[in-house]
């Protein structure tokens, strides 16, 4: 169960990888944001360490509760694609630092249509450090919310990790990628990146 904590040794032996600009990779990050991936037969576990300067978030609401629009606060986000050759089908995974989330079904083809009534039922937890100005997040993505019996070594899934960070329009917020989609938009899933299963 995750619970936002990233100091168990499973995470400390994770490789991490750092987000980058997502629009142009060669700016320095104004914060910085790590993320690592582990998995089981049953479950992909993501996690992110983040630098902020302030949080942005929505305030006084239930963070049991599914929360549209969550991007236009301060969010880490997974995008998954189990099948690579569905390149315009995938899932969004979004959490907020107090521990909001949403999660979409998302399909790409002449346009855009994200549905959120589906319910992956992924678990998630986050951490706030105010004294070093940290946040952390935990995500359990069960496998059979792609409809998938178990993950196996040998797979290879598309998949993207992201943060949007900070207040303001779009224009002066910040938002960072692990495979730059080199857009104004995440949506490019032929930009995302491949993560392949291995013990």
């Amino acid at each position: 169960m995750p619970d936002g904590c990233l100091s168990k040794p499973a995470w400390k032996e994770a490789l991490k990888a750092s987000l980058v600009d997502n629009s142009n990779p060669s700016r320095q990050a104004v914060v910085s944001t790590e993320v690592a991936a582990l998995w089981s037969e049953s479950s992909l576990y993501c996690a992110f360490w983040c630098e902020y300067e302030h949080l942005n978030v929505y305030s006084g609401e239930d963070p049991a509760l599914e929360r549209w629009e969550l991007w236009d606060r301060d969010v880490v986000e997974v995008f998954v694609n189990p099948f690579p050759d569905r390149l315009g089908t995938y899932w969004e995974f979004e959490v907020a630092p107090n521990n909001q989330w949403i999660d979409l079904a998302v399909h790409w083809d002449k346009e855009l249509r994200a549905d959120a009534s589906w319910d992956s039922r992924f678990q998630h937890a986050t951490r706030v450090n105010r004294d070093q100005q940290t946040w952390t997040c935990e995500m359990r993505i069960p496998a059979a919310a792609f409809g998938l019996r178990r993950i196996e070594a040998g797979n290879s899934w598309r998949i993207n990790f992201y943060r949007c960070d900070g207040f303001g329009d779009d224009s002066q917020r910040q938002f960072y990628a692990w495979s730059p989609t080199l857009n104004q938009t995440f949506h490019v899933p032929n930009r995302f990146g491949i993560i392949e299963f291995e013990k």
